[in-house]
């Protein structure tokens, strides 16, 4: 090896923003890796993103948004006097200044560049920093990127982390990659991550604070959750006031008293946890923290034969949660059931669960105030819609304890309909890619529990089984290990990798010698030429979504 590069990783929302010829064409995250999502909106947000740069330029420059310190302060201020919550973390802030459609409040964002594909010329990473600077990239910390051979690496790694206090935006370790860009390309790709480069975490960061309160939160699905109100504590550069306690278990074996002070840690660089009262510092003051006897929402009895705790009503308990949960894009997609709406329709009864969506009358959506007629007519039209959405998003709105996207998929391919997922036993779930005896008792569980909701389903015709190629065709992706990268006509992230596994195929974030086909505009991209190199077949996202048409 010639040598290596050491360099930040930031602690943001990794993006994509796409050129032709020196002009800003699309502003993307990266997703999966493979397909992300289109973030054009969010241009003016990014303080420092050229729409032209300074010569010719076609290809991709990949980078993280995220908030300087300043930035985070005054956003925070903005969204707070527009009358919204305040942001808790930084990164989780950036996520969703960069991903919302409007926000209401100006925000100021930074992209700090690291990766550049489609310049000629280049033969190692570490060159990147200087033809980005010379496009007219600006803010970036070139001076944090370090090129060295493999025994400076310890070094360079350990530089970063003694400097990471003194920054005025997170970072969360290091990443070191092979610096010749020849040398990445022999190296090539494993199945989730590059063989030339690899992550080194930071530990998480830890401060001392004091417990104040905890707070009993109940969720969708009825289950109950503790949640401590600690004194507000910069942790790794954020400043935490809450923190997860995990379940009332896991409470009572750590032994927390009110008053008590606590580690806090960052789990993973996002959650706040608390780790352990410093028993020692005791002063006899703490107080014992009050253990509900009963739902802290609805007054019902709590459940407490599992490590979960649960309200005896169940979802009837986190009713609205469950609904716009059932609504949103990844299940039903109701883009017009907003969280007044469902509010209105569950105080009313007008909604009592699921099903009741489907037999909402016009009438009913009128009674829901400043809703108005045009809005009342495209929603029922939604719903129209959602009645022919396949199994696997049907399972996902029910809200199946212990499942979520892509375990409703995986069910919903292994059984095809919800009549033989109903009939399947706990041995046959646990057959299913995923499911271990836990989950699968909980699962089998859910399922006679909302037995009743599916039969209202059935009966309002909603579609109970899994869309498959048609009827005595061969699925043309069968056994095929698929990458989609890039935008698909008609297609989200979400419903192209639905659609991949409907033909028979498995889906993939990266490109390797197991891959089949990839299915990319790109011909620039890092996975458009690893697949050139390894000689696998290319699709145009065209005649992949006419190959989705003419199998559906």
């Amino acid at each position: 090896m010639s040598g290596y590069v050491v360099e930040p990783k930031y602690d943001g929302s990794a993006c994509s923003a796409l050129y032709e010829d020196g002009r800003l064409v699309r502003l993307a995250t990266r997703g999966d890796g493979t397909t992300g999502e289109d973030r054009s909106h969010a241009v003016d947000r990014i303080t420092n993103l050229p729409r032209a740069l300074t010569r010719p330029f076609t290809g991709e420059v990949r980078g993280e948004v995220l908030f300087r310190r300043a930035d985070y302060e005054a956003a925070n201020e903005a969204r707070t006097a527009s009358g919204k919550d305040p942001y808790t973390y930084a990164r989780s802030a950036a996520t969703s200044a960069f991903g919302a459609e409007t926000l209401g409040y100006p925000v100021r964002l930074t992209l700090l560049p690291y990766g550049l594909s489609g310049a000629a010329g280049l033969s190692r990473h570490s060159e990147c920093f200087d033809r980005l600077a010379e496009l007219g990239f600006t803010g970036m910390e070139a001076g944090l990127v370090t090129r060295c051979d493999v025994e400076g690496v310890p070094a360079a790694v350990a530089r970063l982390s003694e400097v990471r206090a003194e920054l005025d935006f997170d970072i969360d370790g290091a990443v070191v990659k092979v610096d010749l860009l020849a040398e990445q390309a022999a190296l090539g790709l494993a199945s989730r991550a590059p063989r030339w480069g690899t992550a080194f975490k930071y530990p998480a960061d830890t401060a001392i604070s004091v417990l104040e309160e905890v707070l009993w939160q109940v969720g969708r699905t009825g289950v109950i959750t503790p949640r401590a109100r600690i004194t507000p504590t910069v942790v790794g550069g954020t400043t935490v006031t809450y923190a997860t306690l995990h379940n009332p278990t896991d409470l009572a074996r750590k032994g927390f008293l009110l008053g008590d002070q606590v580690t806090v840690k960052r789990a993973g660089e996002v959650i706040p946890r608390l780790e352990a009262p410093l028993v020692a510092a005791r002063t006899g003051a703490e107080t014992e923290i009050e253990v509900p006897e009963l739902c802290p929402r609805c007054g019902s009895a709590i459940d407490r034969s599992q490590v979960r705790w649960r309200c005896t009503r169940g979802r009837q308990c986190g009713l609205a949660e469950s609904i716009r949960y059932a609504a949103s894009r990844d299940a039903l997609d109701l883009e017009g059931m907003g969280e007044k709406i469902v509010q209105a329709l569950t105080e009313s009864g007008t909604v009592a669960d699921v099903a009741d969506l489907f037999t909402l009358t016009r009438e009913d959506l009128l009674a829901v105030e400043r809703l108005g007629e045009a809005n009342t007519d495209k929603l029922l039209a939604q719903i129209e819609g959602a009645r022919t959405q396949p199994l696997s998003r049907v399972l996902t709105a029910l809200g199946v304890r212990m499942t979520g996207r892509s375990m409703s998929r995986r069910l919903a391919r292994s059984f095809g309909s919800m009549a033989a997922l109903q009939a399947a036993t706990t041995a046959e779930l646990e057959d299913v890619d995923g499911v271990g005896p836990e989950r699968a008792a909980t699962v089998r569980e859910e399922l006679d529990e909302l037995a009743p909701v599916i039969a209202k389903l059935e009966a309002a015709g909603v579609t109970l089984t899994e869309q498959s190629a048609a009827a005595g065709t061969e699925l043309p992706l069968a056994g095929q290990t698929i990458v989609v990268s890039g935008a698909v006509p008609g297609f989200t992230r979400t419903t192209a990798n639905e659609a991949v596994e409907r033909l028979g195929g498995r889906t993939s974030s990266s490109v390797s010698a197991r891959t089949s086909l990839v299915v990319t505009a790109e011909t620039t991209t890092g996975k458009a030429k690893k697949a050139a190199d390894l000689g696998i077949a290319v699709m145009t996202p065209e005649d992949f979504a006419a190959l989705v048409a003419e199998h559906s």
